[in-house]
């Protein structure tokens, strides 16, 4: 059949009304047996699928997912390693609580047309146009990282003392020439402030420290600022990656450049994800519960999503690439 089917072409086809119709998927006890099941056999015929449950929930008030918003593509989501064990933590708790998880690409109407309970913003710009969206919708929001929303359910870690505990560790060693690897645009704002705040204490211009500002949070794009990075002179004798990814990048352009780890050049990054304790010499890095945080947030979102804020430790990982400064 080249129209599409309807409730009221099955009814027409039948002999009853639309009502009748609906009262066959919806409220069967409405209708003789004999009826229901004519009913069904002329849509089977027809080929009808039957009602959208989508359309069904949003008609009878039940939504059984939360949806989950990124800033990047969908693939980041299940490719990133660090969000990888975030979403396994959020998984875990929504299954837990018999709810679905929904991840809403960034472009186009998601978030409108997003039948969910509640929201989960991922490390999010404030002015991003989908928090925005999700706000407007009046529905439960947990944030996750960033940003703060007043009124909203927050998890996040204590990124501004890590970023610390970081450069504290590198001017302990030694080291006075920096090069910092972010994305673009800005994220973890806390954790650029962490770095600030170790720098200006020992002194050192936060002006005067190049930073170069990342297209995405891989390991590619951590080799490319590193090169660029590396080829400065002075050298810097330290990279400060934001990310675990990054700072993998940048131990390759360490090697590529024919310079050694740690004994040229310190490398130290931000997470431990899995492949900081595998990289050769062992990322030395900032260690974050990201399974937890996961799993805080998706009880969070499973309960309503209150006015709280959780903030996990964080703690220095120290490995094999980080070193005393070199002259």
């Amino acid at each position: 059949m080249g129209s599409r089917v309807t409730l009221k072409t099955i009814a027409d086809a039948v002999g009853v009304s639309r009502t009748t119709v609906s009262n066959a998927y919806n409220r069967p006890d409405q209708l003789a047996p004999e009826l229901r099941d004519r009913i069904l056999a002329t849509a089977r015929d027809l080929g009808y699928a039957g009602p959208d449950p989508a359309a069904r929930r949003l008609r009878s008030g039940r939504r059984d997912a939360v949806g989950l918003l990124l800033t990047a593509g969908l693939s980041y989501a299940f490719t990133d390693p660090a969000a990888v064990l975030l979403l396994q933590g959020i998984a875990r708790a929504t299954e837990d609580a018999g709810l679905g998880l929904l991840v809403i690409p960034e472009r186009g109407n998601g978030v409108r047309d997003a039948v969910v309970a509640a929201f989960c913003l991922y490390s999010m710009p404030h002015d991003h146009p989908n928090v925005a969206a999700a706000r407007d919708r009046g529905l439960p929001l947990v944030v996750i990282d960033e940003p703060h929303i007043d009124g909203h359910a927050f998890v996040g870690v204590e990124d501004r003392v890590g970023a610390r505990l970081a450069v504290e560790h590198l001017i302990e060693l030694g080291h006075r020439r920096f090069a910092l690897l972010t994305e673009r645009p800005l994220h973890h704002l806390e954790r650029l402030g962490g770095y600030r705040d170790a720098l200006e204490a020992a002194g050192i211009d936060w002006e005067t420290v190049p930073r170069y500002e990342l297209f995405a949070n891989v390991p590619e794009d951590g080799l490319a600022g590193a090169r660029e990075a590396l080829a400065a002179d002075p050298r810097p004798t330290a990279l400060i990656a934001a990310t675990d990814q990054l700072a993998l990048g940048a131990l390759e352009a360490a090697y590529e450049t024919g310079l050694r780890v740690p004994e040229d050049v310190s490398v130290i990054g931000f997470d431990d994800i899995p492949a900081a304790g595998w990289a050769r010499p062992g990322l030395t890095t900032v260690r974050q519960p990201l399974l937890e945080k996961g799993e805080i947030a998706g009880r969070l979102l499973a309960g309503g999503a209150t006015d709280r804020e959780v903030i996990l430790p964080v703690e220095l990982v120290l490995r094999g690439s980080t070193a005393p400064a070199s002259a």
